[in-house]
């Protein structure tokens, strides 16, 4: 069962910093500036829940616990996707058909 309420974010002032030019950033990509996010706003003063930030953020609450967990656990790392299984693309994107 998901829990309404993630772990307490603190954010050093750098990590902040970092937080906030990668949701700035025009050449992040959007899934990692939405996780940016979703950790900046967990962050604030009024400790708001998985739920209230999802609701804000127009995602699901699960999303909003995933990486409010992963951060809590391994930092800013911890917003990177993960290597995933299976066989490596075998086409080039920049082959002609």
């Amino acid at each position: 069962m998901a829990r309404p309420f993630g772990s307490l974010v603190t954010l050093t002032s750098s990590v902040r910093q970092q937080l906030e030019s990668l949701v700035r950033a025009g050449s992040t990509p959007q899934s990692l500036a939405l996780r940016c996010r979703i950790i900046l706003r967990a962050a604030q003063s009024d400790d708001p829940s998985n739920l209230r930030i999802a609701n804000e953020l127009g995602c699901d609450r699960c999303t909003v616990g995933q990486w409010r967990e992963r951060f809590v656990k391994d930092g800013l790392p911890g917003l990177q996707d993960l290597p995933r299984s299976g066989r490596p693309r075998s086409f080039s994107p920049l082959a002609t058909c």
